[in-house]
């Protein structure tokens, strides 16, 4: 007689075995807020100007020593729910405007602490949503208020710097002069009409060896890379750009060719070669002295192309080749033929120099405007360079940012506490429940300046409430002063600490918005795991980039 094993009650009853079904408050949002919670005080410590890094290591085994929120969070794989919604906020941050995304983890998971407090008090999850949508609208309205420069001429190299300034602050404290003014030369030669501008004419050549204070920038391509000829300099010249190998071209059809003497022979291989030289004289007649092809050079084409005295550049990446003919301003060509006026590219110098030891390829312009400009990094390791690629890359994205709003509002802490002082006395003004989610909205600010105090050594107490004696009076732009010294507040605006207005609103927005999704969920239902053998993982596995 067989045993009746009784099922779960409830919905369990109708699942799968092995399937999970969770809710209630301590099963399901507890647990959530939780998982964020541990998540935002893992990257807390990496926050502000003395944030320190952190060592991942990934699933292919890369080591990476950061403190860019962003790149943590990519490479370690967060497998829980909850936390993959703040981490995806963190995401959009990053797509938006390419900074600030330690403020959402950090912001988002004291939202939820906060949130767990006024569960505890007896508050449901919806009256703590209508409080946090409140508190939200209320901040990007004050926000605009609190905006105390604007960079309005972005040709302005002065202007520039004082934006980016405190975007290098929080990543390479010490060289935040020096890669403000690097990235912010790079971007005004990148820039085009004074208004537009793509990220991706701001390329990082790393070069390993001396300090990072010896890199610099320049106007053009740079690539790791030697000619292929012997002629290793052009100037003033016109390019033909190729994506097919130079070669002989080879027959698509397999035969055989019988050869009876030694005449034959040389009249057989006479003929691919005379072919060859056509088509390499041909291009010469048009006056290009540069080719840059996506493919090999053959002996025989190279022996031609040194005969003409023409200039032989190989680039192995196709995003590469696109460009350095956007550099030019020439047209790849799919065969070997020669271009038109309209396909070719032109360019002032073309050279091969030689960086620490590494041969380098420079298609560098004259012009001012518009054209890619290359900025070469130079560091003792290879995780330094990549740091310093990071926020580089930050930095490009916030003068992206500048070119769409160039508002900025004072940094170190002061807008946060300026936000937490208006909204806690907005919130008296509500007479039902929401006004106890519109305080610990306003409260949850506190913590980036107690990060910031926290991570430079100070007691966030004292920090905190000589923040807020400073606000009571009006002073609106003071904030945390990192520097030991007698009075631990400062006036931003003076010192030239600021951050972007965009960064700023979009950070609080998707923050916040993270935050109500998990406040949202009330049950967790997880399917059972597809069977069979778990996929072998390969070591020598890679991304494309």
């Amino acid at each position: 007689m067989a045993l009746h094993v009784p099922k779960a009650p409830g919905f369990q009853s109708m699942l799968k075995e092995g399937a999970r079904f969770y809710s209630g408050l301590d099963e399901v949002a507890y647990r959530n807020i939780d998982a964020c919670k541990e998540l935002s005080e893992t990257t807390k410590s990496a926050y502000g100007p003395n944030g320190m890094n952190k060592m991942v290591i990934n699933h292919i085994e890369k080591l990476f020593v950061t403190n860019d929120a962003a790149t943590i969070m990519r490479e370690i794989e967060i497998q829980h729910p909850a936390a993959k919604l703040l981490i995806m906020a963190s995401d959009m941050q990053e797509k938006e405007v390419g900074d600030g995304t330690n403020f959402v983890l950090i912001f988002g998971g004291q939202l939820l602490q906060n949130a767990a407090e006024l569960l505890n008090m007896g508050l449901s999850p919806v009256e703590i949503i209508d409080g946090f949508n409140i508190a939200l609208n209320k901040a990007q309205e004050i926000l605009p208020k609190l905006v105390c420069s604007e960079v309005k001429e972005l040709a302005k190299i002065d202007l520039v710097k004082r934006a980016l300034k405190a975007c290098f602050s929080s990543k390479q404290l010490g060289y935040e002069d020096f890669l403000s003014d690097l990235v912010g030369n790079a971007c005004i030669q990148a820039l085009k009409e004074n208004t537009t501008f793509n990220v991706d004419n701001v390329r990082v050549c790393k070069i390993l060896g001396s300090g990072v204070l010896n890199s610099t920038v320049m106007k053009g391509m740079v690539l790791k890379r030697e000619v292929e000829g012997m002629v290793t300099r052009a100037v003033k010249c016109k390019i033909a750009l190729f994506s097919c190998p130079i070669d002989i071209s080879a027959t698509e059809t397999k035969g055989t060719v019988l050869i009876k003497s030694a005449e034959e022979l040389k009249n057989f291989s006479r003929g691919e070669e005379e072919l060859l030289e056509k088509q390499i004289k041909s291009i010469v007649d048009t006056g290009v002295k540069v080719v840059v092809c996506g493919g090999k050079v053959g002996e025989m084409a190279l022996h031609f192309l040194n005969k003409y005295e023409m200039m032989a550049v190989r680039v192995l990446s196709k995003f590469d080749l696109r460009r350095v003919a956007k550099t030019v301003g020439g047209v790849v060509l799919a065969k070997i033929m020669p271009p038109s006026p309209e396909e070719m590219g032109y360019c002032d110098n073309v050279y091969l120099d030689e960086v620490g030891d590494v041969p380098v390829i420079a298609f560098k312009q004259d012009k001012d405007e518009g054209a890619i400009s290359t900025i070469i990094v130079r560091g003792s390791t290879d995780n330094i360079m990549d740091d310093i690629e990071r926020s580089i890359d930050d930095g490009v994205n916030n003068f992206k940012a500048l070119t769409r709003d160039g508002r900025l509002l004072p940094g170190a802490g002061a807008v946060e506490i300026e936000l937490a002082k208006q909204l806690s006395s907005i919130s008296e003004s509500y007479p039902g429940l929401e006004q106890y989610a519109i305080k610990k909205f306003a409260e949850s600010f506190e913590v980036i300046p107690k990060t910031l105090a926290e991570n430079s050594g100070f007691k966030n107490t004292e920090v905190l409430s000589q923040l807020y004696a400073a606000h009571q009076e009006g002073k609106s732009n003071f904030g945390f002063n990192i520097e030991q010294s007698e009075t631990q507040v400062i006036d931003v605006k003076e010192k030239g600490i600021f951050d972007l207005y965009l960064t700023k609103y979009w950070a609080i927005t998707y923050a916040t918005k993270a935050a109500i999704s998990v406040l949202y969920v009330d049950k967790i239902i997880m399917a059972k795991p597809a069977g069979g053998p778990k996929p072998r993982e390969n070591k020598d596995w890679d991304n494309d980039d």
